[in-house]
């Protein structure tokens, strides 16, 4: 399976067209994505519409979640617990009907995927050593796929006796991997509001026959997404974070 993998779109419109528009220019067969569609940005229903119409499988994540109401935002920053609040006032019921069945886990083509992690696809940020080193051994395959963090980076292990040799790295741009041999757990990056100092948009590339994966980022207009956050009134931050990447 060519899969192409993306994740935490966050109702950036400009940014999921972008990525779906480099995808065009691959092989891939499918697209995953790993939730969190909508959340901070201001075109939920666009992109779900989207999500909808290309993905070949979606998860929810913890945005999506807290705009169905099945999620206590108390532990949300304040711009996100507003962004959840105007979503819910301005999605279209159509962007709820197709979240609200979607689950935080998944398989496909023998890969695991979550939206945050192996040990709790809702809310765990896999950023050291010590978390992957625990994901590693619970997955339940041998390559997992997480989102969640808004960081492109990848862990690996040994297949045996995961707790002795774990390595973390940050994927930059073009980063390829050899996913032949070993436990891999691996974040493509985050589409709609990446968060590890490139503002581009992320995605991931992956051949489950080769058992390779790449790391792409795409420019894409961000002033469209920043001034569709200001002109829905949500905190403005929310777009000049997007010029950042953080």
């Amino acid at each position: 399976m060519r899969a192409a993998v993306i994740t935490d779109i966050h109702s950036n419109r400009p940014a999921l067209e972008a990525v779906l528009a480099a995808i065009e220019d691959t092989d891939v067969e499918e697209i995953w994505c790993l939730g969190d569609v909508v959340g901070y940005g201001a075109e939920p229903d666009r992109c779900t519409e989207i999500v909808k119409e290309r993905c070949d499988i979606c998860l929810v994540g913890n945005h999506d979640l807290a705009v169905l109401g099945e999620l206590d935002v108390s532990a949300f920053s304040s711009a996100a617990a507003e962004a959840v609040t105007w979503t819910q006032e301005q999605a279209q019921e159509s962007t709820m009907e197709f979240l609200r069945p979607l689950k935080p886990v998944g398989e496909r083509a023998e890969v695991a995927l979550f939206h945050a992690s192996p040990r709790d696809p809702v809310w765990e940020y896999v950023l050291s050593i010590e978390q992957a080193t625990d994901c590693l051994e619970l997955q339940p395959r041998r390559v997992a796929l997480i989102g969640h963090s808004h960081v492109a980076l990848y862990f690996a292990g040994p297949d045996t006796d995961v707790s002795g040799d774990v390595r973390g790295v940050q994927a930059l741009d073009g980063a390829s991997l050899d996913l032949d041999d070993g436990r891999w757990l691996i974040n493509p990056g985050s589409v709609g509001q990446p968060r590890d100092g490139d503002p581009r948009a992320a995605w991931l590339q992956l051949d489950t026959g080769e058992w390779t994966a790449h790391y792409h980022r795409v420019e894409y207009e961000i002033d469209l997404a920043a001034q569709a956050i200001a002109e829905a009134g949500l905190p403005k931050h929310l777009g000049d974070r997007l010029y950042a990447g953080q």
